[in-house]
């Protein structure tokens, strides 16, 4: 199984978003959708269900296969196999990369999300989503192995931020500054994130693992479309605001 773990460093310690009355109900509901999902399959770990523990491997095997994207399996040109880019946005393979993918669009999706509007948000995620994994299996096309998370379209989200709010300023923690918070431009942050993603991306193959080239597909669709979609407009180029409790920049 190949899932999106990446987090050598954390993004965290609160949002890095403007505040509007609307809120952002597609990035909650993304986020509560994919806790749903992971809660009610065999990936939760609930293992009571099954029996066994043989019983248990064997339920979260077959949950892959049906929803993952295999990518040899992908170009045959199924109608089930072209819709697995889009069901597996919603399956991650642990705990850790549940909630580590959850927390980057927490932290970033809200402030996009409010930026571009919800329904427009809510199809630049599927699409860039979709797209990551896709270029992903092109690449890998004769790969067996299982693709799921919602790391793609989450990356297409930083890339829109980075082109959207390039002077926003987040807290980030970074285990070679001993795990200091810091805040830091949101600019600075993603090209560095993004510069992870593609040394890595370099030297992964197509075994299991963390799938560094989707995250550098997706962020790469989110930058363009944003650039592309927006360039003519405003970009906010004013810090924004403080997360809770800080000063303002």
């Amino acid at each position: 199984m190949i899932d999106g773990r990446q987090f050598h460093w954390r993004a965290v310690a609160g949002r890095a978003r403007e505040r509007t009355e609307g809120g952002a109900p597609v990035t909650y509901g993304l986020i509560a959708l994919c806790c749903a999902v992971f809660l009610i399959s065999p990936l939760a770990g609930f293992g009571a269900a099954y029996g066994s523990q043989d019983a248990l491997l064997a339920a979260q095997a077959g949950y892959f296969e049906r929803w993952g994207v295999i990518p040899a399996e992908l170009w045959e040109g199924s109608a089930r196999a072209l819709l697995t880019p889009f069901t597996a946005l919603f399956v991650h393979g642990s705990w850790l990369h549940l909630l580590g993918n959850l927390l980057f669009l927490y932290v970033f999706g809200a402030m996009a999300e409010e930026r571009m509007g919800r329904v427009h948000f809510a199809l630049f995620y599927v699409g860039c989503g979709y797209l990551a994994l896709v270029c992903y299996a092109a690449v890998h096309a004769d790969s067996g192995q299982t693709l799921v998370g919602a790391s793609g379209a989450i990356s297409a989200v930083l890339g829109a931020f980075l082109y959207l709010f390039p002077r926003a300023r987040v807290t980030s923690l970074f285990p070679f500054l001993f795990f200091l918070p810091l805040r830091f431009p949101a600019w600075i942050v993603l090209v560095f994130w993004f510069g992870l993603q593609w040394a890595a991306a370099q030297a992964a193959d197509a075994g299991p693992g963390v799938a560094y080239l989707a995250h550098v597909a997706g962020f790469a669709a989110g930058f363009l479309y944003a650039w592309g979609r927006y360039r003519g407009g405003a970009r906010v180029k004013a810090p924004a605001t403080a997360t809770e409790g800080d000063s303002q920049p």
